[in-house]
């Protein structure tokens, strides 16, 4: 069953673009979907391999934190979305609108996106990513965009045909020891 299609990113091929994930879904009942409170465990059990695969950890507090803020429709900011297949989690996509000195409108950053390596090569991650351009392109934010490791290869691959790299360099401030 299909439950959510999103617009192509390129609007050349929007016809084509349909109709690779119109088949895609209608042969995976698939859905791409908002995060809900029932989700929890499942989107727990995601989160911390996408954690483990960065090889970091969260407190347990600041675990339940996220979800509570994901699942609050009183906050538009931060956000989630799942891909679920035959009723079972296989993906996730975290994204934060904010503020930006470039812009009047406010931003979009793509902060984690995870698929279970067995689900993987299956346009998952490339539906996911779809997801939070829609939601960018209706709360009117500009821009997407994210960082991941130079290291991730296949993540790469994806993200090489449905975004450009830019020439920035990504620093963060030192952790005092």
């Amino acid at each position: 069953s299909i439950t959510y299609l999103y617009p192509c990113i390129r609007k050349t091929h929007l016809q084509t673009c349909f109709d690779m994930r119109l088949h895609f879904l209608a042969h995976n009942d698939m859905k791409i979907r908002p995060l809900a409170k029932a989700d929890y465990n499942e989107w727990r059990s995601l989160w911390v391999s996408y954690l483990e695969f960065y090889e970091t950890s969260l407190k347990a507090d600041v675990i339940d934190e996220t979800f509570s803020r994901f699942i609050d429709n009183d906050q538009t900011r931060q956000n989630a979305l799942v891909a679920e297949i035959t009723g079972e989690l296989v993906g996730l996509v975290h994204y934060v609108f904010h503020l930006d000195t470039w812009a009047i409108q406010e931003i979009c950053y793509l902060q984690d996106l995870f698929v279970i390596p067995q689900n993987r090569g299956k346009k998952i991650g490339q539906l996911l990513i779809e997801g939070v351009y829609e939601r960018a392109d209706k709360y009117g934010a500009p821009s997407v965009y994210w960082l991941t490791q130079k290291t991730n290869v296949p993540a790469r691959k994806l993200y090489d045909r449905i975004a450009d790299l830019t020439p920035f360099i990504h620093y963060e401030r030192r952790k005092e020891l």
